[in-house]
């Protein structure tokens, strides 16, 4: 072959090749332990390798917007629509359009402007003693103020994000007044006082502390795990309401596209690939929470706890509204 020939050759060929696949950024709110295993699938399945960081969500926006146009990242992966909201309001995140996380996702957990999509369900719901509470005392997340649960009722405290988002959905649903006569009442009936975490207020509910509290259905799962015998089972309040907004205020983890991302057309894919069928058991049952994708049944521990209606009020309200919320409970006495 004359030289000439050899070079156009070999120029074609190149050509040929494909192109090797661009890497994916992740800023990740959620632990390496519950991330990993999804983007290494994701990997095996596409080629893309995915570089991620994990941080606590207020340093990762922090960092966005201290980055700005030079931020390597991609996609911003976090939990609490809550967080996703502020993301979204301080131009952290891009619009995008696509019909696949349109159908993977409902319309109540996802953005309206297809900022950020919700990729896995977390329901706050009641936790009771089954030695002290019947499931026929419970109703409602409001039934927990009546006098009748007076000394009975454990919190977790109102600094935690997920019980800002959860009075920020009532404030939605029931307007600031009757919100706040709701919540002086659960204060006028606590035990003792607001718990650091989920755990431990259930840790005192089943020690007869208390009768009663809310929690995320996660937590439920890891703590029951380790002690099965535990006298503790979860109650699905506001289920008989005839109201379009009535069933279990539920929250979400998910992600969007970041405003500057150097790869947006990979970003999308991979969060799109996240609300997958085939994704969606892997991003959910390793945190037992339940899958966004309506299509995909969740963990068989998960699914045990039975079925419930969800509350279809947009979660981006638990953003919007999350500042009176907080204020709301400051002057109720939620501390």
């Amino acid at each position: 072959m004359p030289f000439p020939r050899l070079i156009t050759a070999l120029l074609l060929a190149a050509v040929a090749l494909p192109a090797a696949a661009e890497d994916v950024v992740v800023y990740s709110a959620r632990n390496e332990q519950l991330i990993k295993p999804l983007f290494d699938a994701y990997t095996r399945d596409t080629g893309v390798q995915i570089k991620f960081i994990t941080d606590k969500e207020g340093p990762l926006m922090a960092r966005l917007k201290a980055e700005g146009r030079n931020t390597p990242a991609d996609v911003l992966l976090t939990v609490d629509a809550g967080n996703l909201w502020q993301a979204a309001e301080e131009g952290l995140l891009r619009r995008i359009q696509s019909k696949t996380l349109q159908a993977n996702v409902p319309a109540h957990l996802r953005d309206p402007n297809n900022e950020w999509f919700g990729l896995s369900v977390r329901a706050r719901t009641l936790v009771y003693n089954t030695n002290m509470v019947k499931p026929a005392d419970l109703s409602t997340y409001e039934d927990l103020a009546n006098p009748k649960w007076k000394g009975r009722l454990c919190l977790r405290t109102s600094k935690k994000v997920y019980n800002q988002s959860l009075v920020a959905m009532m404030i939605t649903e029931y307007g600031e007044g009757k919100t706040e006569d709701m919540v002086r009442g659960w204060i006028a009936n606590l035990a003792t006082s607001p718990f650091p975490d989920d755990t431990k207020a259930m840790e005192a509910v089943a020690a007869g502390q208390c009768d009663v509290t809310l929690v995320n259905t996660y937590y439920f799962g890891r703590l029951m795990a380790k002690q099965p015998n535990l006298p503790l089972a979860i109650f699905w309040p506001n289920q008989n309401l005839k109201n379009k907004a009535a069933g279990v205020h539920v929250n979400i983890s998910g992600a969007g596209v970041t405003r500057y991302a150097r790869n947006p057309a990979g970003a999308q894919k991979l969060i799109e690939w996240l609300s997958s069928d085939k994704a969606q058991n892997l991003f959910a049952d390793v945190n037992l929470e339940y899958p966004v994708n309506p299509n995909v049944t969740p963990d068989k521990t998960v699914a045990a706890w039975g079925n419930f209606r969800q509350n279809l009020i947009n979660v981006k309200e638990a953003g919007s509204l999350q500042a009176k919320a907080v204020k709301l409970m400051d002057r109720a006495g939620y501390k």
